[in-house]
């Protein structure tokens, strides 16, 4: 395993290694000492799927704030995603900058730190995302933020043509 800082703070890029034989494949997804290792020691309190079944489909941009402010850790393990990262934290150097990565069906995840926006673009059908949270969902304290929220400025390689209703709304105050 692999592990990788990247250009926000707390931000890091996992690669793992991929076992290959007649079978199929064998990915290690969590090592508890390469986590340790790399001082990405966080608890795992809840990990969700989601499968978009349509090409462009939006999911995000979520965060929640307080005592629920939580890391996670994101891994695409079927189709294409453009994965992108807000930080919101007031006291980082890079507060209100944003990243994106594409992810495919291949041995990349990313561990978000907690404090950060995060949300993603399918850019295949049928395209199934894992995430891995240190605190469990509590609606009362999720933030989100809409995908083209003028004051950010967040480049997406194309317009949804899926996204919840909930997502679509205007964004809720950028403070966590």
């Amino acid at each position: 395993m692999k592990i990788s800082k990247v250009n926000i703070p707390g931000l890091f890029l996992i690669n793992t290694k991929t076992f290959l034989d007649h079978r199929g494949i064998f990915l290690k997804i969590f090592n508890k000492d390469a986590y340790k290792k790399n001082k990405l020691n966080y608890k795992i309190s809840d990990i969700n799927l989601s499968t978009s079944l349509k090409k462009y489909t939006l999911r995000g941009m979520h965060y929640q704030t307080g005592k629920f402010s939580e890391t996670k850790t994101i891994h695409c393990i079927k189709g294409s995603i453009y994965d992108v990262i807000l930080d919101l934290r007031k006291n980082s150097p890079t507060y209100r900058k944003w990243t994106s990565f594409i992810i495919k069906n291949n041995n990349y995840m990313i561990q978000i730190p907690a404090g950060c926006a995060h949300g993603f673009l399918t850019l295949e059908k049928n395209t199934t995302v894992i995430y891995f949270s240190s605190k469990k969902h509590n609606p009362k304290y999720e933030k989100i933020i809409r995908y083209d929220d003028p004051s950010f400025k967040i480049k997406w390689p194309k317009k949804p043509a899926s996204i919840s209703k909930k997502d679509s709304l205007v964004s809720t105050s950028h403070n966590t």
